[in-house]
């Protein structure tokens, strides 16, 4: 006799077809908690956006999480740090804009994210050095390019 092979969803623990289950899930939930019209924009341009070839540039410190708040200071600064490899680079964020360095000292072409058609450039000098004069809002990366190496910054939210 001949086994019907037969293509079932997911299985729980107990080898019962959650399939049916979640889809019903997912239907109520996109009607009674939907995400919101701006956040799956964002997350498409954030999709958009990614570059296949580029190395990840992690978080290593922000200011907002891993420093100790001065008593009595305002308008400090955003400190935040991202590595990728032997790749650094530094940024200071401020209401007046943003400077940071690439170490190890490098000529390079930074873009500031903030969108598909929305990529600030700017150039670092020889030390690694870049600056640029329109501060950072909303959710934003950076992408390096140089040589032919390219590395693109975790997403912040400024």
């Amino acid at each position: 006799m001949h086994d019907e092979v037969r293509d079932e969803g997911p299985l729980g623990e107990d080898g019962f077809d959650v399939g049916p289950l979640e889809e019903e899930l997912r239907q109520a939930a996109a009607i009674l908690d939907p995400v919101p019209a701006h956040l799956r924009q964002l997350a498409v341009e954030a999709f958009a956006l990614h570059d296949l070839d580029a190395r990840i540039a992690e978080v290593t410190f922000d200011s907002v999480v891993d420093a100790i708040p001065v008593r009595g200071a305002t308008d400090t600064p955003r400190m935040l740090t991202f590595r990728a490899g032997e790749v650094t680079i530094d940024v200071e964020l401020t209401a007046q804009g943003l400077m940071g360095q690439v170490l190890p000292p490098r000529q390079a072409r930074i873009e500031v994210l903030g969108g598909p058609q929305t990529a600030v450039p700017l150039d670092a000098d020889a030390m690694g050095r870049f600056t640029g004069d329109a501060p950072a809002s909303g959710p934003f990366a950076l992408r390096l390019r140089a040589g032919g190496e390219v590395v693109v910054t975790e997403w912040l939210r400024a």
